[in-house]
């Protein structure tokens, strides 16, 4: 699973769990983790897409090889 499933996963479970709360408080702790892990999953998005079109490095050996 990659971090962002997981974040959303995280967000749900605190979605449900803003839901279930008897106590005010506790709902919107629970709702504002939410939304936090909500927005974890779009940044960890965004970072994806660098990742993708980031280069990645060439080692030393194949450096030297092509040299």
């Amino acid at each position: 699973m990659s971090m962002r499933d997981e974040y959303r996963t995280k967000a749900a479970v605190f979605q449900a769990r803003a839901l279930c709360a008897s106590d005010q408080t506790a709902r919107q702790h629970f709702d504002t983790m939410a939304k936090e892990y909500l927005l974890l999953a779009e940044l960890e998005a965004h970072i994806d897409c660098l990742r993708e079109f980031t280069p990645k490095p060439q080692s030393d050996n194949t450096q030297k090889m092509s040299a």
